[in-house]
């Protein structure tokens, strides 16, 4: 059997997902990107590969997409991630009845994209990379309040007050005010689910901008976190429709891409 992979080489972590000739996922594998791009990718995808019993010529087709997607020389071709994060959402969604909204929080910055009833970008927009509305956001809060990131979707419902207004719009400044919330005596928990609020509040903004249709897909690390979650369902006034790895998202719409345009090639090679 054939199968085609994508990696995702994000500023924060590296995103690799493999499938087979069906479209349906083999595998998948995350790990931090650190500062060498290009060696921790490779060790990314050979351990995938490993894992899965398969060799590298198995992989007929490769697209690398993110933020470190021309370091990677070893791919058959690139492509942003807003057009591979669309593919995988648009695929994804399926299960779900379809999507058209698309809301991802990645490391360093967030998206909103909408797409049209075939996958198509029809609109999308970004956050100022300073924003905090990012999973960055979240890693330094989390150091801050002496808690792993796993525990933050916690203490969000141990809340017994009304979340914390979080004002700064800069990581920096953001940092500044949660220290001094905890200084006056404010407790984590309700630190916690200002700080989940005022990200939903900037992500919901974001997806106006774009416009938001029918069932809302959210993916990226931060959409691991049940806080997070919460608090955007409550500011869109709808659930999200939350895949199984939605770290991968990105990653698993360029393998989508690469299992396509292998397809194309084959179909122009005279029988």
């Amino acid at each position: 059997m054939n199968y085609f992979a994508g990696i995702d080489v994000g500023s924060t972590a590296i995103k690799v997902a493999v499938v087979n000739e069906t479209g349906d996922i083999a595998g998948v594998h995350v790990t931090a990107s650190g500062s060498l791009f290009h060696k921790n990718s490779l060790e990314a995808l050979n351990m995938l590969l490993s894992n899965l019993g398969l060799k590298r010529t198995d992989i007929r087709y490769l697209i690398a997409t993110g933020y470190g997607r021309k370091l990677f020389k070893e791919a058959d071709d690139s492509i942003s991630e807003i057009t591979a994060n669309a593919i995988g959402a648009f695929e994804a969604g399926k299960a779900f009845g379809g999507v058209r909204t698309i809301i991802n929080i990645g490391g360093q910055d967030s998206k909103a994209i909408q797409i049209d009833d075939t996958g198509n970008v029809v609109n999308f927009a970004m956050n100022d990379k300073c924003a905090a509305g990012t999973g960055r956001f979240l890693d330094v809060a989390a150091r801050n309040l002496d808690l792993d990131l796993e525990e933050l979707g916690e203490y969000h419902f141990k809340s017994e007050v009304a979340p914390l207004n979080i004002n700064s719009t800069c990581t920096v400044f953001a940092e500044s005010e949660i220290i001094g919330l905890l200084a006056n005596g404010h407790g984590k928990a309700e630190i916690i689910a200002g700080i989940h609020y005022s990200i939903a509040s900037r992500t919901v903004r974001l997806a106006k901008r774009v416009g938001i249709e029918d069932r809302v897909y959210f993916d990226g690390g931060p959409a691991l976190n049940k806080g997070l979650v919460a608090a955007l369902q409550d500011e869109l006034g709808r659930e999200l429709v939350i895949p199984e790895h939605p770290q991968t998202t990105t990653a698993f719409g360029a393998a989508i891409l690469a299992r396509n345009e292998f397809e194309a090639e084959q179909s122009l090679v005279p029988a």
